[in-house]
């Protein structure tokens, strides 16, 4: 069994064909995914569909890159939706400082907003980190106990480490495929097996051997594989430790 620990399952483009994406991923081993949201108009769509679906993990949250979406009010609103809906994560938030014109007023205000309420309701935190990892880290050591994830990790080993130290998990996926990604393989290859989760992040990020095309869950085995050749392990090790944080992280019931 395998978890998807970022997965953008109600975007758009999985409109016409979500049943057999969702359907392909079991068929390869992907039993659960966790489906995080970007802005506050999005929820209600991705609670419906998170519903439908055994194994559909619904968080909520705002994306740093969705600033021009988010209101004032979206902190209440989303203070709301986490005391009503019970999600197992809050985010995606977080902080990008690769997109050119984003707010970082606005970015850091709607973040520490989240973290507040993931620290208020022991609930993990899926961060978006991009070119702002050091920034990230020393926000997130402001929290006490919180835990989560950094998806799409972007960072150094050493960087790893100190996530792992507060209670982060480090989310790998289609980028860690391709060959010039060494900082990556460092990373997969060197922190605690413990620390890490695997994504796709789809509909984006695909893998080497995808690129170009949608991603999608199934694909989550393709990483799985890269991770265990790179740790020089049997690929069901990898499958089984990994499932076995992403289960314990965002207490999921593997049922």
């Amino acid at each position: 069994m395998l978890v998807d620990s970022h997965c953008h399952l109600d975007a758009p483009g999985f409109d016409p064909d979500r049943d057999a994406v969702i359907a392909r991923a079991r068929a390869a081993g992907v039993m659960h995914q966790v489906v995080p949201a970007t802005h506050a108009d999005a929820w209600p769509k991705l609670r419906e569909v998170c519903a439908a679906v055994p194994g559909l993990h619904a968080t909520y949250g705002l994306h740093p890159t969705f600033l021009a979406h988010h209101r004032p009010a979206d902190l209440d609103a989303l203070a709301e939706w986490i005391e009503r809906e019970r999600p197992v994560a809050v985010g995606e938030c977080g902080l990008d400082h690769f997109v050119e014109g984003l707010d970082r007023d606005a970015q850091l205000h709607f973040f520490e907003g989240q973290l507040a309420l993931a620290q208020r309701h022991d609930l993990p935190v899926i961060v978006h980190a991009r070119r702002a990892v050091e920034e990230t880290i020393a926000l997130l050591r402001r929290f006490d106990g919180l835990r989560g994830v950094v998806h799409s990790f972007s960072g150094s080993p050493e960087q790893a480490r100190q996530l792992w130290k507060i209670g982060f998990h480090i989310g790998l996926g289609g980028p860690l495929t391709y060959a010039r990604a060494r900082r990556l393989h460092r990373v997969a290859a060197e922190v605690p097996i413990e620390q890490l989760l695997l994504e796709t992040d789809a509909p984006d990020q695909p893998d080497v051997d995808h690129r170009g095309m949608r991603n999608e869950p199934s694909r989550l085995t393709r990483i799985c594989d890269v991770v265990a050749t790179l740790r020089g392990v049997d690929v069901a090790d990898i499958a089984a430790q990994t499932t076995r944080n992403a289960l314990a992280l965002f207490r999921i019931s593997a049922v």
